[in-house]
């Protein structure tokens, strides 16, 4: 919990009623961000985001396994957050806990649909290799390095990059009669299929800071917030998910106004992430 004497807190609150908060941005304006790629040589694909003060990495690795019985069409993919120790004080020791489920549930929620995989971000039917035989499981471990507010869609950014990062071995498959029609598989070493990132969304969060929402809260923004509410967006404007924490209850209409407000700066924090992955990828050119 960020510790605030009550005239910061005036301070906070007062600078969003007029629309110009601590660090001198305004109601719906993102912080500085920067993008890294490649930086977990063992896994397919890995990412480093960094939002201001909060920084996170995201790492995909994928690895041969069976459909379900229930969906043998789809692959599988399983998200799981981390906080570091050092990450802020409250995480020493099992303080972290907590809000590592949370992240996790909601990047679960806003990326992944329902437990059918209806509604998921992430087409589940692209992993298959053999339908009801053999497809690819998706393991996304997300890990907060340094945190200063809005980690949820740090996280949600740096999946995506991950993703984006994420080359997916080429398959060869024979089906064999002695074994019951079960497929060989043979996984290429040197050629790989880039994952399909078009359909994965970003996450925007809107933080409710008296009678106002702000996007990308710092901590201490976000230690005065009533709710927040956080929503999944693609690139083409359709809503993916929806999660909000926070006790305060919101009525329906101050909802759907936040969700529009979301859909409309999604936009904008696309092309940033898209200039900052730009240019993580002409450094790694180098």
């Amino acid at each position: 919990m960020v510790g605030l004497s009550e005239g910061e807190k005036h301070f906070i609150r007062g600078g969003i009623a007029q629309d110009l908060r601590a660090d001198g941005r305004r109601r719906l304006q993102f912080r500085a961000l920067t993008v890294e790629t490649g930086i977990i040589p063992q896994a397919n694909g890995s990412a480093r985001v960094r939002m201001g003060a909060t920084e996170v990495i995201a790492s995909v690795k994928a690895e041969l396994g069976k459909p379900t019985i229930l969906h043998p069409d789809k692959g599988k993919v399983s998200i799981y957050v981390d906080c570091s120790p050092t990450a802020a004080p409250m995480f020493e020791g099992r303080g972290s806990e907590e809000l590592s489920a949370e992240l996790s549930v909601g990047l679960q929620r806003c990326l992944l649909g329902g437990k059918s995989g209806a509604g998921a971000a992430i087409d589940l039917s692209s992993l298959i290799v053999v339908e009801g035989k053999a497809c690819w499981d998706l393991y996304i471990d997300g890990l907060v390095v340094s945190s200063d507010g809005n980690l949820l869609d740090a996280l949600a950014a740096a999946i995506k990059v991950a993703l984006s990062d994420t080359g997916i071995p080429k398959v060869n498959v024979s089906l064999n009669n002695e074994t019951d029609g079960e497929p060989e598989v043979d996984i290429s070493d040197e050629e790989f299929l880039q994952f399909d990132t078009s359909g994965v969304p970003v996450i925007i969060t809107l933080t409710k800071v008296g009678k106002h929402y702000i996007v990308d809260a710092t901590s201490e923004e976000e230690s005065q917030m009533s709710s927040a509410v956080s929503v999944s967006v693609n690139s083409h404007g359709q809503i993916c998910g929806l999660t909000k924490r926070g006790g305060a209850g919101l009525d329906p209409s101050v909802i759907f106004d936040m969700i529009s407000v979301a859909k409309n700066v999604s936009q904008r924090f696309y092309t940033l992430l898209e200039s900052a992955f730009a240019a993580a990828e002409a450094v790694a050119d180098e």
